[in-house]
């Protein structure tokens, strides 16, 4: 694998495409056997899940569903901030959620995910994440089960990560090139 740029930024190889998928396998085996009687519904926080949701669920071999949702925020707000869920459409009353993230980064984004499955009042709740970055996350969760790779505070695009909407597409994940 060699280094690639992405609009004004180089990235050199980081976790080749055979890592994700033996990672993934682990993650799938372990879901199955938590989940084997519980029917779990798989919700893929988009846009950066779609590769690893794809993946994950070629090794989920239970009863099960699946939806994507996307994050949005009401215009107008000084940061942006989330403020609901876009496109659940499965009711989760007692269902037992698994939320599927690419990167758990600070958990911002995961706490307002979580904050908005609240009101669908469901059995339970665990998050399947690709990669965490631990110290830099700004909230604590119990429920943060399932992760493929905990990692330093590197800038990774690839395997669905993104910079500025490039490099969702490249089957192997990037970090970024120290300055020189």
């Amino acid at each position: 694998m060699a280094n690639i740029k992405v609009w004004d930024l180089e990235f050199e190889p980081f976790m080749t495409h055979n890592q994700i998928e033996e990672r993934v396998k682990v993650l799938g085996e372990a879901i199955n056997k938590d989940y084997y009687d519980k029917a779990p519904v798989f919700i893929g926080v988009l846009n950066g899940c779609f590769m690893f949701m794809a993946d994950l669920m070629k090794e989920i071999q239970i009863p099960c569903e699946m939806t994507f949702v996307k994050l949005a925020s009401y215009s107008g707000t000084a940061q942006g901030e989330v403020s609901q869920l876009l496109g659940v459409g499965i009711d989760l009353t007692g269902r037992h959620v698994i939320i599927v993230e690419d990167i758990v980064d600070t958990g911002n984004s995961l706490t307002h995910t979580m904050a908005a499955l609240s009101s669908h009042h469901v059995a339970s709740v665990a998050v399947c994440s690709l990669l965490l970055k631990p110290s830099c996350l700004a909230h604590d969760f119990d429920n943060l089960k399932y992760v493929g790779f905990e990692i330093a505070p590197e800038f990774v695009v690839g395997y669905g990560l993104d910079y500025n909407g490039q490099g969702r597409n490249l089957r192997h994940i990037y970090k970024v090139c120290p300055n020189p």
